[in-house]
């Protein structure tokens, strides 16, 4: 018999399909399960959501928890945090973890707070590892490791004494494992009982909203930092893109300037990206924005300042105002293409 419980994933439902950040989580919640030689389970509350169970086999899901009822047809607070914190008391988890979404961040504070453990918000990463305080040693405990006072340090942080430990985790940050067709597993049906508070909220209408841009699917992005965060300067960013056959990104500088729409912002409090090819375009390098693009295969920075930290991780750096690189590139592109 193992000396650990499961790993849980929450598999968030997204407009009738598991959310990338959750397929994300089974790939990173297999390899934590493998090390602590436990099953890895998925949770799906909804209504028509038990279909999914085997996209969540597929990637790495030994058993899924399917609560179905029409009353979770649509996310709302009371009912979801009800459901899936008696279902933690009954199986006893060694380790959830949540995408750190709107929903995520919603959900899983209200779970963790009625089952009086910790949580730790926007991990970057997760491992299993030992951990000592006041002369005791614990061993393969759940290391939650996120960027803290702004992005300036690495925090590692643990909850050593009370179980379940439980962490969101950012979206973009982990891979999402291939799919393994024709994969299974236990599929086990939970039981909804819902009464009193829990239907205190309705949804009577839900609208939604796309992303004006896809950044995780790009293979070539074009970001503009506070260098060319003017209308003109995005207005090049924008025609180099266009030669590449690029996506658009943005500092957080940019976005606060108001010329591009967060939506396009690459960083800790925008999307992490890992391209082919990343173009660092007036961008600095703060710690902030490198920790969401800093896996990029290929960096290539363009600065008029030597000393900046962009130039740090890029491959490839370029010295010069953007407003006169950047028109030679596109002159240069167009003549190759």
């Amino acid at each position: 018999m193992p000396q650990h419980g499961d790993v849980w994933v929450f598999a968030e439902v997204d407009e009738g399909k598991v959310a990338d950040v959750s397929l994300e989580l089974l790939g990173k919640g297999r390899e934590l399960a493998t090390t602590l030689e436990v099953r890895l389970g998925a949770v799906i509350l909804g209504h028509g959501a038990r279909k999914l169970a085997d996209k969540l086999f597929a990637h790495g899901a030994d058993v899924v928890y399917s609560a179905e009822d029409e009353r979770l047809a649509q996310y709302t607070t009371l009912p979801f945090a009800r459901v899936l914190t008696e279902l933690i008391q009954e199986k006893k988890p060694e380790i959830v973890l949540y995408g750190a979404s709107p929903v995520g961040r919603d959900l899983a504070p209200r779970v963790a707070s009625a089952l009086k453990t910790g949580l730790t918000a926007d991990c970057t990463d997760l491992q299993i590892g030992t951990y000592e305080s006041g002369g005791r040693l614990y061993n393969q405990k759940l290391l939650q490791i996120r960027p803290a006072w702004g992005g300036n340090i690495i925090a590692t942080i643990v909850s050593p004494d009370v179980l379940p430990e439980m962490a969101t985790v950012r979206e973009g940050v982990m891979h999402i494992p291939e799919p393994a067709p024709g994969r299974t597993g236990e599929l086990v049906d939970v039981p909804v009982t819902l009464d009193g508070e829990a239907n205190a909220v309705k949804v009577l209408e839900r609208q939604t909203h796309p992303r004006r841009v896809d950044l995780k699917a790009a293979n070539i992005i074009v970001s503009g930092g506070y260098g060319v965060a003017s209308p003109e300067g995005f207005r090049l960013v924008q025609e180099l893109a266009d030669v590449l056959g690029a996506t658009v990104g943005a500092s957080r500088a940019a976005v606060d300037a108001g010329v591009i729409h967060h939506d396009h912002q690459v960083g800790q409090t925008g999307t992490t990206v890992r391209p082919k090819l990343y173009i660092a375009c007036g961008i600095s390098g703060a710690v902030q924005h490198r920790a969401g693009m800093e896996e990029s295969a290929k960096i290539l920075a363009i600065n008029s300042d030597p000393s900046a930290p962009i130039f740090g991780i890029a491959h490839y750096g370029i010295v010069g105002d953007c407003r006169e690189v950047i028109p030679r590139m596109i002159k240069a592109l167009k003549g190759k293409l």
